[in-house]
Parts: structure tokens; C-alpha cells; sequence
């Protein structure tokens, strides 16, 4: 194991970068940032390409691949480098996966965030989809950087399982028509129908961000809008509540 004590060594300088950059500062390095002892044993277990790990002076490494370069700093080091206001001891550098979609969806049911830019909100979303069975998650718009440090924490590993793709409105329409997917959208509209009465074994649902909702366009494109019901009084729910929801019926349905 390496030994660094100096912050201005280029892996330290690195990690800062992909700590307070940019989407596109990691797509040109290749690479992203994750925090925690948690998420490194998610990481390892699921074989994530890790391409360097650093703990703190006192934390025990876990047992990496051999090509995984392994780095310990003093703790007042860490706290510099560390995206948290309280460091857990550990970080982690992986090479950054391609979220070209492929050519078709092999799938049965999928989810699209359309403009959510709250990264906690779509790695909460990452994380549920996975969890309720979902074949992978679709962004399009101007939604938050998957691979944000704060939108693969808040996926508590679902980064490594489960499968996400980025792409625009007419290559999602395109995408969903070869896989022969219908598109839903959360969203209210003259034909809308309650989400207990919604068709959802198989296709595509979008949510909106919680400021302005589905766009337009994917409004235009899609089949069937759905209402989730609540109290008049109530006038929407966070997009990660909201996908909750709709993730829990269609895994319902598929199991029906």
C-alpha cells in the first residue's frame, strides 16, 4: 500500500476534481468518485472497475483486485480530498461506464426521469428501481449527473446492478418503438387515468421534475398518463416518492 501525505499529490488533486466538477470534467477523465466503506464493499462485491482506493490512517483496506492501485492518507488528509462533511475513512476512483442505450430494450418495464436535476433524488430513484424489480432507468433532459458523487451514494449500489442510460426525447421514442415498449407519463391530461386503473406490466413510465413536470414533448409521445391519487389538498409529491409508487404498482402488476 502507498502512503501519501502531501495534498498536492495528483491522485488527491484528482479526487477533488471529481469531487466539485462536473459531469463533463468526469466524462474527460473517465472516471468517477465514490465515498464510504459501505459503498466500496458494494463496489467490490459487484465488480465494479475500480482503479484506486483510499483509506484513512486506521481503516482496514479490504481485499482489492491486484491492477487496484491502494492508497492510505493521515485523516486530516481525507477530509480535504472527501466529498462529506463527515468522512466514513474510505474512497473510491472507477472507470466511468458508457450510458450510450443500446440498440433495443430487452426488458419489460422501465423507468425515464425527465429534468430531474436533484442528484440525491435520482440516486434515491436508482436505488428504488432496483429494488422493485425495474429492467433499468432512462434520463433524459436536463437531469442531475448519474455518476455526481451525491448521485452514487444516495444508489447505495444500485449504480453497479442496475443498468442506466442517458439519451434525448427522440432517441427515447425511438428506442422504446424497436423494443415495442409503450410510453406512460405521470402527468394530467383530458385521457388520464388513476394509477390502479393504468396498464403498467410492461413499458416505459416517465417523471417530471417537481418544478415544471413532463415536458411536452415526452407529454406528446405518451399513450396513457397517469394520476397517482392523493388528497385534493395535496397538490404533488417528491419525484422520488413518486416513483416509488409507480415502481411498487408495476412490480404488482408484473407479479399478478
Amino acid at each position: 500500500m502507498e502512503h501519501i501525505t502531501s495534498r498536492k499529490n495528483p491522485l488527491l488533486v484528482q479526487i477533488r476534481k471529481l469531487a466539485a466538477g462536473s459531469g463533463r470534467d468526469r466524462r474527460k477523465a473517465g472516471e468517477y468518485l465514490g465515498d464510504g466503506t459501505k459503498l466500496l464493499e458494494e463496489a467490490l462485491k459487484w465488480g465494479a472497475p475500480l482503479t484506486a482506493v483510499v483509506v484513512s490512517e486506521g481503516v482496514e483496506l479490504p481485499e482489492l483486485p491486484p491492477e487496484v492501485r491502494a492508497v492510505q492518507v493521515p485523516r486530516d488528509v481525507m477530509e480535504t480530498i472527501s466529498p462529506m462533511d463527515a468522512p466514513q475513512g474510505a474512497l473510491f476512483l472507477a472507470k466511468l461506464p458508457d450510458t450510450t442505450p443500446p440498440d433495443r430494450l430487452m426488458g419489460e418495464r422501465y423507468l425515464v426521469l425527465d429534468g430531474v436535476q436533484d442528484p440525491g433524488n435520482v440516486g434515491t430513484i436508482w436505488r428504488t428501481a432496483d429494488a422493485m424489480g425495474a429492467d433499468g432507468v432512462l434520463l433524459v433532459g436536463n437531469c442531475a449527473d448519474p455518476y455526481n458523487p451525491k448521485t452514487v451514494r444516495a444508489s447505495m449500489g444500485a449504480c453497479f446492478r442496475l443498468p442506466l442510460w442517458e439519451t434525448d426525447v427522440e432517441g427515447l421514442c425511438a428506442l422504446l418503438e424497436r423494443s415495442g415498449l409503450p410510453l406512460s407519463a405521470t402527468a394530467l391530461r383530458e385521457d388520464t387515468v388513476s394509477l390502479e386503473q393504468a396498464e403498467l406490466k410492461r413499458g416505459a413510465v416517465v417523471i417530471g421534475s417537481e418544478g415544471r413536470g413532463v415536458s411536452s414533448e415526452l407529454l406528446s409521445r405518451s399513450g396513457q398518463t397517469i394520476k397517482i391519487p392523493m388528497r385534493a389538498r395535496c397538490e404533488s409529491l417528491n419525484a422520488a416518492a413518486a416513483a416509488a409508487i409507480v415502481l411498487w404498482e408495476m412490480a404488482r402488476r408484473a407479479e399478478a
